[in-house]
């Protein structure tokens, strides 16, 4: 199989032939660190399929990594409107909502990626450590309400071990 795609990159490349592997394409010139140009071959294969809900996928993660995240999220959204029975798109989606401090979204998505392939183990572990992270958030504040609580105070020190092994 990596042969296959090996051949049809190749082909993409040197000969320019209507029948390389698109996906294979634009998903090595994202490993190759060529975003823009992984990009650039992205949408303009959205240009004449832009349902295609696999390239869209590949579009949203050119985005994410080029730091374009709002654009990644609306990617995203979008694909979760149009393909709600995809589970990638969502917990995509709860990734790039967790990097923003905004774990209620996170949350939100991920049970709808679980909701939509229960034995998606990625998107279990990840709603593990959103549980986690508003664990974290709820024991801080209920420090800051009450110092003296010497209940929370090692729930919090364990929650920010967690996320921070080396600061002890």
């Amino acid at each position: 199989m990596a042969l296959l795609r090996a051949l049809s990159l190749l082909a993409f490349f040197w000969a320019g032939l209507a029948w390389a592997d698109d996906y294979a394409a634009v998903t090595q010139l994202m490993r190759s660190g060529k975003l823009n140009d992984a990009q650039t071959m992205a949408d303009q294969y959205l240009a004449n399929k832009p349902r295609d809900p696999q390239m869209r996928f590949l579009k949203g993660v050119i985005q994410r990594d080029s730091g374009k995240t709002a654009d990644a999220i609306t990617t995203f959204t979008k694909l979760t409107e149009d393909y709600p029975e995809l589970p990638e798109p969502y917990n995509n989606l709860a990734v790039l909502y967790a990097s923003q401090n905004q774990y209620d979204k996170a949350r939100v998505a991920l049970e709808m990626a679980i909701r939509t392939n229960p034995s998606y183990a990625t998107a279990h572990e990840n709603l593990g450590d959103v549980y986690a992270k508003l664990a974290g958030q709820a024991y801080n504040k209920a420090l800051q309400l009450d110092g003296n609580n010497t209940a929370v105070t090692p729930k919090f020190a364990l929650i920010r071990e967690l996320f921070n092994p080396t600061a002890r």
